[in-house]
């Protein structure tokens, strides 16, 4: 039985990943609220972007936008197509996505688990008039947002290493 290919699997999970996450994104830019109210923004700007800012609403666009242009290049990575990308340009995307979202899971960015417990623990207090809502949004970030952004950026550098060992899916494996 061949081993299952996980660089073409961590393709395929970054496609679904950004299939998601653009789908949910694009329901926010034509109004759904689409777990918006569970965005772990700060106060002010929370309250912004569950009024259809339009300044938010551009921003929706854009990620919907972001997260397609994210299916044609997991595809690259492992359709004969991808061929005509060069290389060096798949590597360094895959690698910045993956480096990043996974960044952002684990906290270094300020949310992530490590914010998130900090948090819950009571590490790190929120303002008293909003200590409840951080709370709240910080149970969701924890249980839904950190680990969809572990597995996303897992799914990046997957298919980032395909092109690392192998190079392109019509080149020389």
């Amino acid at each position: 039985m061949p081993r299952p290919d996980r660089a073409r699997a961590g393709a395929y999970g970054a496609v679904m990943c950004a299939l998601a996450y653009g789908s949910m994104k694009l329901a926010q830019a034509l109004g759904a609220n689409a777990l918006a109210d569970k965005d772990p923004l700060p106060s002010p700007l929370r309250e912004r972007l569950l009024a259809r800012d339009p300044l938010f609403v551009t921003s929706h666009w854009v990620l919907a936008g972001a997260a397609v242009v994210g299916v044609i290049v997991a595809l690259a990575t492992v359709r004969s197509w991808g061929a005509a990308v060069p290389r060096r340009l798949l590597l360094a995307i895959t690698w910045t996505l993956g480096i990043f979202m996974i960044a952002r899971s684990v906290g270094v960015l300020g949310f992530g688990f490590v914010g998130d417990a900090l948090v819950l623990t009571g590490v790190r207090p929120a303002p008293v008039e909003q200590a409840a809502l951080a709370r709240d949004l910080a149970r969701w970030d924890l249980l839904l947002w950190s680990p969809f952004f572990l597995l996303w950026g897992s799914c990046w550098t997957m298919a980032g290493r395909r092109l690392a060992r192998r190079g392109h899916p019509a080149g020389p494996a």
